[in-house]
């Protein structure tokens, strides 16, 4: 007879970077699963739930990648914390699952060894055991549990075999060690020295060298990772992802657009004319929904990225890109945090966390929202369709496509100016080398890509509901309030509190090119970047300019804004200062208010010589 209830335990999932920990993880929690923050720091945490055929429920936590307990940067200091149970606010962890790539053995028993310093109960889960089978791989499991003192299970986590195994183990153990005392305790530098001899002793007695090695990822890296031929490569990659951003969306974007502009028809015509309806309507509807309607580019830009990542390609990436971060005064490892701040500069920033040295850590943030993030694609979008012709190059290039991918490249080229003068007039010193360690090529698993794809809209939806919807409301009602005098001849929104703070600021980037609605949308827009265009919509809508949606906001901008005054925006928005939380998580990383003043200065300098630059040149050449 069991007990009904048992109780609930938490499983730790420790590794090396690039070893499946995250793939297992998904194979193990599915959709139950959240991301946040550990309590007092930026590095994301995450945790799932799973309920075991017994009936207990075990909350997973994938913790950050590492290679060793004695922590170097922030992110290792996370997951020697959380192992040895003095995280803030986190109860420890009753078992550890040491997540082990099956093919590479060699570096990650020096961490299983540190783990058994430790003296935590943990499971050593042999992933990607398919490949370590068809390469002839021979590890001898049982010589090997016995070593350790402790289970092996092999696992295959993108076709979730030997997850009921791994469950069983993890469970076995929590019954085993229930109502111990804890003994655990930090491994000395003496004793982690001696684990890595000792990881040496047992990889050769325990795991014999492949009878079939993987010549297909030396074959294909002889090309990826050719100097010449694996950069242009890497180009195009790129240029391909950016011209997939705009062709891909389309069919998608113009349903939502229509869903929105149905919803707007619809709420119109069930309330009285009125502020209701034009709170509703020309507020929510039409705020919300012209961001909203970006939706599939942002998730078609992840879905590459995601797909890079987990293929092993980006790793090769940040090895091609090495030289030239290099030579820009760049460490090697901020290639992720840079990659990162193309999907937002909040986690971009908070990856930096990887980087050890101080300068270099602080170089990537000064230069990480340098980097096109998705909060931009509104922009951009809205912009380009309305000003750049929608016609193919060469015969088949795009050339809006082309346009973004120039905007991209811009933002990159800058960062890497930026951080060579950081380095060479602050710093005064050379990058160190960079070393890392290149998985195996494999095939991402289906499951996992849209997993993460739903996670990304979940969190650009609710972005949208946090942090849109209160804006667009205040917006609409600084367009809205006070009502224009008897006898006024002009637009009601002229005589607003958006009307009188956009004449206010006009003479100020009237050099720029910039009109009162695009002065009103650049203050919201400090909130979160995608909330220019939903504060265009707002205001043109409260207006009294005919038609609402993206197809009409775009014509308004094609019909009234200049070629100039458009690339001017763009290029505003290139350098554009960042949003108000990444402003709050570079104090937090830095623990100091000085270097998000400098961001914002220097951003706010660049962002206005560059405008300006860009308008009169334009203006120069009859694009006025």
């Amino acid at each position: 007879m069991t007990d009904a209830v048992q109780a609930p335990a938490r499983v730790a999932l420790v590794g090396n970077p690039n070893s499946g920990k995250t793939a297992l993880f998904n194979a193990l929690t599915g959709a139950r699963q959240k991301v946040a923050n550990y309590a007092g720091v930026t590095v994301e945490r995450k945790e799932g739930v799973l309920t075991t055929p017994g009936g207990r429920t075990m909350h997973i936590i994938d913790l950050p990648g590492t290679y060793s307990l004695r922590a170097r940067s922030p992110d290792e200091a996370v997951t020697r914390d959380a192992v040895l149970g003095r995280l803030e606010g986190e109860p420890e962890p009753d078992v550890l699952v040491a997540v082990a790539d099956a093919t590479n053995l060699r570096l990650v028993l020096r961490l299983i060894l540190e783990l058994k310093q430790v003296g935590r109960p943990f499971v050593l889960a042999l992933n990607m055991y398919d490949i370590a089978q068809r390469q002839g791989l021979r590890i001898d499991l049982e010589g090997l549990s016995r070593e350790l003192g402790a289970p092996v299970v092999t696992t295959v986590a993108t076709r979730k075999r030997g997850i009921d195994d791994l469950v069983a183990a993890a469970d076995a153990l929590v019954i085993k060690h229930e109502g111990h005392a804890s003994v655990w305790h930090e491994p000395s530098a003496a004793e982690i020295r001696a684990a890595h001899g000792e990881a040496q002793r047992i990889m050769r007695t325990y795991v014999k060298p492949a009878e079939r090695p993987d010549t297909f990822t030396g074959k294909v890296d002889g090309v990826l990772l050719h100097p010449a031929a694996g950069l242009l490569i890497l180009g195009v990659v790129l240029f391909l992802m950016f011209q997939a951003v705009f062709t891909w969306a389309t069919p998608a974007a113009d349903g939502i657009e229509a869903g929105f502009k149905a919803l707007g028809e619809l709420v119109a015509g069930v309330t009285p004319d009125g502020l209701i309806r034009s709170l509703i309507v020309d507020g929510l509807i039409a705020g919300v929904g012209s961001v909203v309607v970006f939706l599939p580019q942002i998730l078609i830009l992840f879905f590459f990225i995601i797909l890079l990542e987990d293929s092993g390609y980006l790793a090769r990436a940040a090895f091609l890109l090495d030289r030239i971060m290099g030579f820009a005064g760049l460490h090697g490892r901020a290639f992720i945090p840079l990659l990162s701040s193309v999907a937002c500069a909040i986690p971009g920033v908070m990856a930096t966390r990887v980087i050890e040295q101080k300068h270099d850590r602080l170089t990537t943030i000064m230069t990480a929202p340098l980097m096109t993030c998705s909060a931009r694609i509104p922009v951009y979008a809205l912009i380009i369709a309305a000003l750049i012709p929608n016609e193919k190059v060469w015969g088949w290039v795009s050339l809006q496509g082309l346009v973004m991918f120039g905007l991209y490249a811009i933002g990159i080229v800058s960062a890497l100016l930026v951080s060579f003068v950081i380095q060479r007039l602050f710093w005064r010193r050379h990058s160190e080398p960079f070393l890392m360690e290149l998985p195996a090529y494999k095939t991402p698993d289906p499951g996992g890509v849209l997993l993460q794809l739903w996670q990304r809209a979940g969190i650009f939806i609710n972005r949208a509901g946090r942090i849109i919807l209160p804006l667009m409301v205040l917006v609409w009602v600084l367009s809205t309030f006070p009502y224009p005098p008897e006898g006024a001849t002009g637009p009601a929104i002229d005589y607003s509190f958006a009307g009188m703070i956009g004449h206010a600021i006009e003479p100020l980037f009237a050099p720029i090119g910039f009109n009162w609605q695009m002065c009103i949308a650049l203050i919201p827009g400090m909130a979160a970047r995608e909330v220019a265009v939903a504060a265009l919509g707002t205001v043109y809508a409260v207006g009294d300019i005919e038609g609402s949606g993206l197809a009409a906001l775009e014509g308004i901008v094609g019909s009234q804004w200049s070629l100039a005054t458009g690339l001017s925006f763009l290029a505003w928005y290139v350098y554009a200062p960042q949003c108000v939380a990444t402003l709050g998580v570079v104090k937090r990383e830095t623990n100091s208010w000085f270097w998000p003043a400098v961001m914002f200065v220097y951003m706010v300098t660049l962002a206005y010589g560059a405008s300006f630059l860009t308008f009169n040149v334009a203006k120069a050449m009859g694009w006025g």
